[in-house]
């Protein structure tokens, strides 16, 4: 469905494609989303992403939930973190591997462990620290402009 020229500028603004911090940051949330809490499980109340079910394929499924977390680190890079905070969120997705890994044991670790989820953290404490001027407030990010 085509997306009314009126509204076109509203669709577009809120679209992550920058390099500045505020889009940075809303696609390494939408990204964290996708991974660790894209669905509900019915009959609980318990979220799974990607990295849990993709995780469930042997071999090829850590493999790629491996570079879609290492996708993270790599934003985090590209923002300017220190290199001690890419060590910690390159160790969480490297733990999360190796024994997510593991047949049977790592499907339901990666229920435990959620690496993005962690790395996410550790990414917005800095912005947080470094860029106040994008905090969020339940999902929305202001602008000093809005404030």
């Amino acid at each position: 469905m085509p997306t009314d020229r009126r509204n076109f500028g509203t669709f577009a603004d809120r679209l992550a494609v920058g390099r500045d911090p505020a889009s940075v940051r809303r696609r390494i949330e939408a990204m964290e989303q996708l991974l660790e809490r894209a669905m509900a499980v019915p009959g609980t109340g318990l979220r799974v992403g990607l990295d849990s079910i993709v995780g469930l394929v042997p071999v090829v499924g850590d493999v790629i939930t491996a570079a879609m977390g290492a996708w993270l680190v790599w934003e985090a890079r590209n923002l300017g973190m220190s290199k001690f905070h890419l060590a910690r969120m390159a160790g969480n997705v490297g733990f999360d591997t190796l024994v997510g890994a593991i047949p049977l044991v790592g499907d339901v670790f990666d229920f435990a462990f959620r690496s993005n989820s962690r790395n996410l953290r550790i990414v917005k404490r800095w912005l947080d620290k470094h860029h106040p001027e994008i905090r969020t407030i339940e999902g929305e990010v202001l602008s000093r402009r809005e404030n």
